[in-house]
């Protein structure tokens, strides 16, 4: 990987972005835009929009969303103790014992998720795992409830505290792949595009709140008013115990980025991504989808008249958890593909139905 794009990618995955609280993630992304973009803004919704070749009569929307699920203080009981709230998808089992940020008007405030020693535990708490949580509490350190108000107040949103660690063979794990990966590579097809004659206009959207409902995608499509959306995410890697291929497909870390097929997605912008991946010598893999999923391919694929929308997807590990594990190669052929597929656009293209 370029270690321009490296260097912001890493940048990125550092700075937390849980969903609705997106904004220090988006300056680092609008920062890295600004070199490569013809123009850059920031809408009401906290969207990133970084676009090139503006005056085109076609215009292709790139998405990724920046948003990362998280916690929200929800409760704080007399001995100081926090109760948390989810944001977006949260795996309840896997908070017990974690380490979490607590991002605050007076700075980050470190907490540690509790729980009781295994010594206490009868045969039935072994063997069930917490589901609930308002069932789990975040030690901070605090005495008393007012104590913990001198730091802490509801509302205040939270991340785990885990960060990139590189693996073996070019795979790396890290809190939020979903989706920062996305709005990484969607941005980084702009350094790809700089000073590249093209027939249409890129209007790269970092996305928010996607976790939440799509919501970020949903405005950001209608103001673009694209003819052509690819949108960025993260897919499910089988290539590890416990994923069945005859339900979600085969995909592999380092085989490429996937790509979808199903009523979502546009067969004409598919097979056009697909043609560009050979001639580029790409390697993709496919993953069938007979209703879609909750992306903002179907977002933009429902925004005003219809879109033809198309997903591209980054295999990973361990999908909603702290240890989100991919492959360096994929994100970097996905970006790769992306912007051989825009540079390939003749303006002309029909994709009706």
């Amino acid at each position: 990987m370029n270690k321009t794009a490296l260097s912001f990618f890493k940048a990125l995955m550092a700075t937390p972005t849980p969903t609705g609280w997106e904004h220090r993630g988006q300056n680092v992304v609008a920062d890295y835009m600004k070199t490569y973009a013809d123009t850059v803004e920031t809408d009401v919704q906290g969207c990133v929009h970084g676009v090139l070749n503006p005056t085109a009569n076609v215009r292709v929307m790139l998405a990724g969303h920046c948003d990362e699920i998280g916690l929200m203080v929800q409760y704080i009981s007399d001995k100081g103790l926090l109760t948390m709230t989810a944001l977006g998808g949260v795996n309840v089992p896997l908070l017990q014992a974690e380490r979490i940020i607590i991002h605050t008007a007076k700075g980050p405030i470190p907490g540690v998720v509790g729980v009781k020693p295994i010594h206490l535990m009868d045969a039935k708490e072994r063997e069930t795992a917490v589901t609930k949580i308002y069932e789990l509490w975040v030690d901070i350190g605090a005495k008393t409830r007012k104590d913990a108000e001198k730091v802490v107040a509801l509302g205040d949103v939270a991340t785990i505290d885990a960060g990139w660690t590189d693996l073996r063979n070019g795979l790396v794990a890290c809190r939020g792949f979903d989706n920062r990966v996305g709005a990484f590579i969607i941005t980084d097809v702009l350094r790809r595009l700089k000073g590249k004659t093209l027939k249409v206009a890129v209007h790269a959207v970092s996305t928010v709140q996607e976790e939440v409902g799509l919501r970020g995608a949903h405005t950001a499509a209608f103001a673009v008013d694209p003819h052509i959306g690819i949108a960025v995410d993260v897919g499910f890697a089988t290539d590890y115990p416990g994923m069945n291929e005859k339900i979600v497909g085969t995909a592999n870390l380092g085989d490429g980025p996937i790509l979808h097929m199903g009523p979502t997605y546009s067969h004409k912008l598919l097979s056009i991504i697909q043609k560009t991946a050979t001639k580029a010598k790409i390697k993709t893999q496919i993953q069938p989808e007979g209703r879609g999923t909750g992306t903002d391919a179907y977002a933009m694929q429902m925004t005003r008249g219809g879109v033809a929308a198309g997903l591209i997807s980054v295999p990973s590990r361990y999908m909603h958890s702290p240890v989100e594990t991919i492959s360096i190669s994929d994100a970097d052929a996905c970006s790769q593909l992306i912007a051989e597929t825009i540079i390939g656009l003749t303006g002309r293209e029909v994709f009706t139905r």
